[in-house]
Order: C-alpha cells, then structure tokens, then sequence
C-alpha cells in the first residue's frame, strides 16, 4: 500500500497512481476469522486501560498488546494460506511509509529542546502570557491553529510549534492543558481538513473520482458549521473555566524575565520556520532549520542557560537535543513546564507506531482489513446506511489499521461504485473520507495522528479526547446531514 504523507514537495496527489495503492482481498478468510486479532487486541487495550493503569507488560504496554494482536492475526493468516512473505512485504511496505513521520518526530524533539534552551518557547510564554487572556484563549487557539494550518497544510506543523508554544501559555495561565490541546487539535485538523496544501485533502477527492477544489467548497456544507460550533463551545469553556493563573502573571513574567533573555528577536526562528513551510519546504528541512536556527540563538542571547546545563556550551546544545533538559526557575509551575526530552523523549511514539505498522500491515496482508469493509458494504441498503457505513468503515480502520491513510484509501476504493450506483455524486464519498477519516485519527490513542499529537503536545489523548470537538463532531454532522438529505448532491445535478 502506497502511503503519501507529505504534500510540502509541491507534488498534487492526482498525479500519483492511486490506482498502484492495491487491496488485498482473500476470500478464504472469513468476517468471523478476520475479527479475530481485532477482538484479541480490544480486549488487551481495555483491559491495559480499565485495569491495568496502562501497564499490564510495563511501560509500552500498547506497543505490546499491538505486536501480540499482529501475531494472532499472522496465525489466522497462516491457517488461510497466507505466507509469511506476503504478510512480511505489507509490514515492511507499511514500516516504509513511516520513515518520513519518524524523522520528523525526532526533529520534533530536537526542535523542542533547542527552542527551549535558546529562550524561543519561554518567549512565546512570555509575551502570550500579556496577550492571551483566560476569557479568549481557547477560542483564540482554535483559530490560530486553523490558520497556520490552512497556510501550511498541516497539522503535524502547526502542534510541532505554535501548539507547544500555545500549551505552555495556557498551562501558566491554569487552564486545563486537556482543553488547550483539545483546542489546538480542533483548530490544526480544520486547517488540515479544508487546505489545498493537506496531503488528506488531495487524496479523498483523487480516491472518490472527484477533483481537488469541488470537494474543498463541498466539505464546506458540514465543515463550517462544525467549527462555528467548536468556537461557541470553546468560547463558553474560555469564560466559565476556572483558572488560577491570573493572580500569578505578574510573578510568572519575573520569574521568565529573570531566567532567560527574553527579547522580540527570538521570534526570528519560529518565523522563520514558518516562512520556509509557507513556501513548501520540505518539512525535514523547515525543522531541522528551526533546530540549527534555535542552537545558534542560545549561543548568542542563553550563555548563561548553556553555562548551567553542561560542562560545554556545546555539550549543553547537543543534550538538549538528544536527551532530556530541565531549566530551573523560581517558580514550580515553570519549572514543569520548561522541560524537554529532546529525540529521547520521542523513542516511545516511534515504537507505538512501529508495532501500529506491523499490526496494521498483517491485517491487510491476510486480507482481513477487506473483508471486514466488504461485510460492511454488504449491509448498506439505503442513502444513509451507505453514508453510516462508511463512517463506521473509517472510524474502524483508523482504529484496526492505526493509519490515516489507510482509513481513506481503504474505504475510498470499496465504497466507491457504491456510491455511484446510488446516483450520489463522488464529493459525497470525499467529503465523508474527511469527515470521518482524516478528523478521528488523532482520537485513537495507538494511532499515528493520536500517538504524534499527544507525544508533541505532552498530552494524552483521554485528556483531550473530549475537547478535541471539532474531531468527534465532524462525523455526526455529516451522518445528520445525510439523515436530513440537506445538500446531498446527485450525479445529475453535476
């Protein structure tokens, strides 16, 4: 399976052969043995949650569990007559596809201890700090989270830096950082969801038969109002929340002014960061610029953080790229706060990922991820049970298969004819992958979208699975929008 994770090369996705990215089916396998490995690994997950807090095999109890659901399903694979080869090529196509993400995330790393130590993020706390009052943050994240990732394509960029910077402006303000990341993700999905630039947003439309800027103004019919309600929700959050925050602002600003070298020149490297993915550098590039930029600012305005953090200056620069960095101040809450793990603090989200790939690759490797679609379509009689089922289908793969690609590609392919028969123009289909493939992968906690945002942002995503709004709001608005028939659009109306 064929994955694209990046647009930011300048590359539209129609020009890729979708039609290369093949299914495997195996009609051997039936819906009871191809829900086999997914029953084993819900119950392990269920159990690790409710009663084991989280570490029935220790610390990388999900790594684990994925690895052991992908033997069980590697088994009913070998008692279909499935070889080890095919299963083994779908795990290294999918470990393939991950290079890029992995690479970002240890620049992720880098980029959130060089900006530590160089006074970049305690800058940002510093001056949000004056502006960003309780009474508008919330709403206030979402939308300039939708902004940066309108203008850059991506959500994974807009966490990797204004959210970390908009987590640590709000958690000195004593808001929830449950809330603020639930905010940051609403806001970086829309974004994602709606820009020309999004991976995602090319590959829907490129999978259901439709072009790239028809189904931009089609996801507008459910999108809009989603994130008019995520706003109004968030702005009733913002001013009935109780913070402990405000009181403190004033000792919070010393206790920063007093530590770090606090100046608007900072702001040269995130801006520039930002400049450099507006104009479609390559991601890998855009950081790992961030990283060099931030190494060289601690030089010049932090010597004294550099002095107290290593026996080198040097020596400090390195360690908070690879490892973990604590900044002491005067004050607990910022102590918390200033910290970092570098490319270290990355090591447990690359494995989650990894042991999601392997399991994620058997299970189409036996052809257990088409069976279980094709059951699925087969239940499908009316307009709103095809709609329904394919929400149903993408919610389940982003669950099952822990890719977002996946869960796009997988039921684009088989829905397809289905919604045509139906007479249902292909927006229909593109608008329905998005809503409810793209949005809820960051809901999934072994995910790649929900194992990358809650490593970022140092929040889990229980914390903020219920303020990611926009998220879990998109796929009801479009299944009451295909219940009501309000913009339903027919092949004869094209």
């Amino acid at each position: 399976m064929n994955k694209i994770y990046n647009m930011q090369d300048n590359k539209n996705i129609s020009k890729i052969e979708i039609d290369n990215q093949n299914i495997i089916e195996n009609k051997e396998l039936s819906i009871w043995e191809a829900m086999i490995p997914v029953i084993v690994l819900m119950c392990l997950l269920a159990y690790n949650i409710f009663f084991a807090n989280g570490e029935i095999f220790g610390g990388y109890s999900n790594q684990i569990i994925l690895l052991i659901g992908g033997f069980v399903a590697a088994i009913v694979g070998f008692f279909n007559k499935v070889s080890f080869q095919r299963m083994l090529k779908e795990i290294l196509e999918n470990l393939k596809s991950i290079l890029i993400p992995v690479m970002i995330l240890l620049l992720v790393g880098a980029l959130a201890g060089t900006w530590l130590v160089s006074g970049v993020i305690p800058a940002m706390v510093y001056y949000g700090l004056q502006v960003l009052s309780p009474s508008i943050f919330l709403p206030a994240c979402v939308i300039i989270c939708a902004i940066i990732s309108i203008a850059t394509g991506s959500s994974w960029t807009t966490s990797a830096t204004v959210g970390i910077a908009l987590i640590g402006i709000g958690s000195a303000l004593g808001i929830s950082t449950g809330m603020i990341a639930g905010a940051v993700i609403s806001g970086a999905y829309f974004g994602d969801k709606m820009s020309p630039l999004s991976d995602t947003t090319n590959l829907a439309p490129a999978i259901a038969g439709t072009d790239l800027f028809t189904h931009i103004r089609y996801m507008t019919i459910t999108t809009v109002p989603t994130i008019i309600i995520t706003l109004l929700a968030f702005g009733i959050l913002s001013m009935t929340s109780e913070t402990s925050g405000i009181a403190d602002i004033s000792d919070l600003l010393k206790s920063i002014n007093s530590t770090f070298n606090i100046t608007p020149w900072l702001f040269i490297v995130p801006l520039a960061v930002i400049v450099l993915i507006l104009l479609k550098t390559k991601p890998l590039v855009a950081l790992g610029a961030g990283v060099i930029g931030a190494a060289i600012f601690a030089f010049v305005f932090q010597p004294d953080i550099l002095t107290g953090l290593g026996n080198s200056k040097i020596n400090a620069i390195v360690t908070s790229i690879l490892t973990d960095t604590q900044i002491a101040t005067d004050n607990e809450k910022l102590n918390e706060l200033f910290s970092s793990g570098g490319m270290n603090g990355m090591i447990w989200t690359i494995l989650l990922i990894t042991c999601a790939m392997i399991f994620g690759g058997i299970m189409d490797g036996i052809g257990a991820l088409a069976r279980i679609t094709r059951v699925l379509l087969s239940i499908a009689s009316s307009i709103f049970g095809l709609f329904a089922t394919t929400v149903i289908s993408c919610l389940g793969l982003n669950a099952i298969a822990s890719d977002q690609y996946l869960a796009i590609v997988i039921p684009g392919k088989m829905f397809k004819k289905a919604f045509e028969d139906k007479g249902l123009a292909p927006e229909n289909l593109s608008r329905t992958l998005e809503d409810s493939g793209t949005v809820t992968s960051v809901l999934i906690p072994w995910n790649t979208c929900g194992a990358y945002q809650s490593s970022v942002l140092g929040v889990s995503v229980g914390e903020y699975f219920i303020y990611a709004i926009f998220n879990w709001l998109s796929p009801f608005t479009t299944l009451l929008f295909a219940a009501l028939r309000i913009k339903i659009k027919m092949i004869k109306e094209n």
